[in-house]
């Protein structure tokens, strides 16, 4: 493992850091306090530029080279700031302390992270062009990448080519994952609402049970990957609520389903959100009710660029050694909506690995603090080694 001296003397500063942020998480876009202390940071650092209210509230630092102005390049590297709406379940001593909110996906790791590779390019300037940190809110469900790249980010900083990470629960620590072309789903919301004719429990056959069509609704969707996708192709479409009644004697007049929807492709997209339609609507008329799909296209593909991934499976190898990185790891079926970076300009999303954890999105996660100076090394390296003057 290749750890600049500099950045390993910071590993416990940066350790405090993680564990502030971790007690004390903030959703979406309203992610003030962690966008406050990421500010902060960044001009004591000494950076060139500190940017703040970008995509809301997203945050941009600038930090130009020591080494003249070499190729004038300007390379963006990307961190994402907010937590989960989830009761954390751990004893840890810096545990979440606001009720129902965690930090179970590591963005704080990921924010420390890039704040710790601020410092240490801010004060070393060993490389030509200009490095912009970004700090983003809203990364879970929100789109505050989107929202970033509508308020200009790439434009008004002249980035070329952008980078993001994010850790990977079952990657032993140490290592990368990455691939070329799509690394992660597409990933759309499913909201179904259905009419029916409610009444009395003991008089079914007076009603039209939205219980029963929400069931066999479910039950149909279940048919689309295995019977209307190439099993050569990847999909996913999960139901995770259903939402009917507030007694037990009482058939319910109406019911509500959420879900999602993943794919790596646009043709296999558009046939999921065709065959949703058709089971929806369908199903609903064959028991006599009728139902609405509301189908959102939240989340594009995060699709890597060719050039810029074999560059960072270089940097991360300089990192980790050559056998620790996986150029060629399979896609994962979640989302990330740096997908909208990636569109606005070439890049690459890797995973580093946070060891044996518990997975993203789960009450019992925790960010792995031995991680720090493996992220805080590659996003030094990606920048000395992109623009060496």
């Amino acid at each position: 493992m290749s750890i600049p001296p500099p950045i390993a003397d910071m590993h416990a500063e940066i350790i405090a850091w993680r564990r502030d942020l971790h007690a004390h998480p903030e959703l979406l876009f309203d992610v003030h306090r962690t966008a406050g202390i990421v500010a902060d940071k960044l001009k004591t650092f000494g950076c060139d530029e500190v940017v703040t209210g970008i995509g809301k509230t997203g945050v941009v630092g600038v930090i130009r080279g020591g080494k003249g102005p070499g190729s004038a390049k300007t390379i963006g590297l990307r961190a994402d700031m907010d937590a989960l709406p989830i009761a954390e379940q751990t004893n840890l001593p810096y545990r979440s302390t606001v009720p129902g909110k965690m930090h179970a996906c590591g963005h704080d790791g990921h924010t420390s992270m890039l704040l710790g590779a601020a410092k240490y390019l801010a004060a070393t300037r060993d490389f030509a062009g200009t490095a912009v940190v970004i700090f983003q809110p809203a990364e879970e469900g929100g789109g505050g990448g989107r929202e970033m790249v509508r308020d200009g980010v790439m434009e008004r900083f002249a980035i070329e080519e952008v980078y993001g990470m994010h850790n990977a629960p079952g990657l032993p620590v140490g290592a990368f994952a990455i691939r070329p072309g799509a690394l992660l789903a597409a990933s759309d919301r499913i909201i179904i609402d259905i009419e029916g004719h409610g009444g009395h429990a003991a008089k079914p056959h007076k009603c039209v049970d939205t219980i029963l069509v929400g069931a066999q609704i479910i039950n149909q969707i279940q048919s689309i990957v295995a019977r209307n996708v190439d099993p050569i192709d990847s999909a996913v479409v999960s139901i995770c609520v259903f939402q009917a009644g507030d007694t037990g004697n009482v058939i319910p007049q109406t019911a509500h389903l959420r879900g999602t929807a993943r794919s790596l492709t646009p043709a296999v997209r558009d046939r999921l959100e065709q065959r949703l339609h058709e089971i929806v609507e369908g199903t609903a008329r064959l028991y006599g009710a009728s139902a609405k799909l509301t189908y959102h296209r939240d989340y594009p593909v995060t699709r890597n660029h060719e050039r810029q991934t074999a560059f960072a499976v270089s940097v991360a190898a300089q990192v980790a050694g050559g056998e620790r990185v996986d150029a060629a790891a399979a896609p994962v079926m979640g989302g990330e909506d740096f997908s909208f970076m990636l569109e606005a300009r070439p890049g690459a999303f890797i995973f580093v690995g946070n060891g044996d954890s518990a997975g993203l999105h789960h009450p019992a996660y925790d960010f792995n603090d031995k991680t720090i100076p493996i992220g805080v090394a590659y996003w030094a390296k990606l920048v000395e080694t992109a623009m060496p003057g």
